[in-house]
């Protein structure tokens, strides 16, 4: 569960500096930070 919330906001800190960089990025980047958030929300349900 640690893993969690150790993982997201480092996922937003790389996804904000790509935004930054190239904006062009955005729909690619914000389409993969969601897939990620709803894997990892997903993991622990998995372990049931």
């Amino acid at each position: 569960m640690s893993v969690h919330v150790a993982l997201q906001p480092l996922i937003a800190l790389i996804a904000g500096i790509l935004i930054l960089i190239v904006p062009r990025l955005l729909n690619y980047v914000v389409a993969i930070y969601l897939i990620i958030v709803g894997l990892l929300g997903l993991v622990p349900m998995l372990h049931v």
